[in-house]
């Protein structure tokens, strides 16, 4: 009998740029799990469009495995959410969709892997238990950062941005993340984030490509030794960074954007793949093949 083809995309806006496809389809090409991969863009505007059509009643479109979401639509998918775990409940925010076919329809559940990626990235580079931890930025991504602090045992986190997101009851985002999740968390003004990343023990950047730049030249103009410390800088392209670039001038240790992107895509191939995923470890390094990454 042969095996019903599956789908799955990554979608973003912009998306040219990702990674994902080439993670996701080593993983499965490993696993041999029928299933394309592809990377779609969708503007933020065309969320609610594009999720109404995910509910087609065709037999024949009921194919899609999953998705994975990145900016702008980690929040503005959920309202399409029949269903959020208990993660991307708490968070407001998500980064993986699953599919559930039923006589009565799809049934689309929403997850959030971002967490899970941020925290064995950062103990993967020998991140120190109960650190002082500041994240640059407060959208979709910090949030998760805020969650996975709290994760690795820190007390509270302190997050520098030029503005606050504003959540549906009028809090802001990413305290209510903090909030829900059982993390302090501490807002301050952006021109307060060159000070953080001298003293931080850990510092996620969750800002777009080269926006952290002028923190780099406040970092290299101060020469302070960071020596221990540790950054990881969402935004993989371009890498290095120059923040990464300083940072590491700087003495301390980098987790590139890549190793989140690497461990968050792994918990989803295993939700897209199902009884099909076997050896995390072999899936990971295949992965980190496609990638150019090293293995673990």
């Amino acid at each position: 009998m042969t095996e019903t083809a599956r789908r799955a995309a990554v979608l973003g806006h912009p998306i040219g740029h990702s990674k994902s496809p080439l993670l996701h389809r080593a993983a499965y090409e490993y696993l041999g799990f029928n299933c394309a991969y592809d990377a779609l863009d969708v503007p933020e505007e065309n969320a609610a469009a594009f999720a109404a059509a995910l509910r087609d009643p065709d037999p024949a479109e009921r194919q899609w495995a999953g998705l994975s979401v990145t900016m702008p639509l980690k929040a503005a998918l959920l309202p399409a959410m029949d269903r959020l775990t208990e993660m991307a409940a708490a968070l407001r925010v998500l980064n993986t969709v699953t599919f559930e076919y039923t006589d009565a329809g799809v049934v689309l559940t929403g997850h959030n892997t971002d967490v899970a990626g941020i925290v064995r990235a950062l103990r993967h580079a020998g991140s120190r238990t109960d650190p002082r931890i500041a994240v640059l930025g407060a959208g979709g991504t910090a949030c998760a950062a805020v969650a996975a602090a709290g994760m690795l045992d820190a007390a509270a986190v302190d997050v520098y941005a030029r503005g606050f997101r504003a959540a549906a009851d009028g809090t802001v985002a990413v305290q209510a993340a903090g909030s829900r999740t059982g993390t302090s968390v501490a807002l301050h003004p952006w021109e307060e984030a060159a000070a953080a990343c001298a003293t931080a023990d850990v510092v996620i950047s969750t800002l777009p490509p080269r926006a952290a730049d002028p923190l780099a030249e406040s970092l290299a103009a101060a020469a302070v030794d960071r020596t221990g410390a540790v950054l990881l800088d969402v935004a993989y392209d371009p890498w290095p960074s120059r923040i990464a670039q300083e940072w590491s001038e700087a003495g301390g240790r980098i987790v590139p954007g890549l190793e989140m992107l690497l461990y968050q895509a792994v918990e989803q191939v295993r939700l897209f793949a199902g009884n099909k995923f076997r050896d995390e470890a072999a899936v990971i390094n295949v992965m980190c093949d496609a990638v150019g990454a090293p293995r673990r």
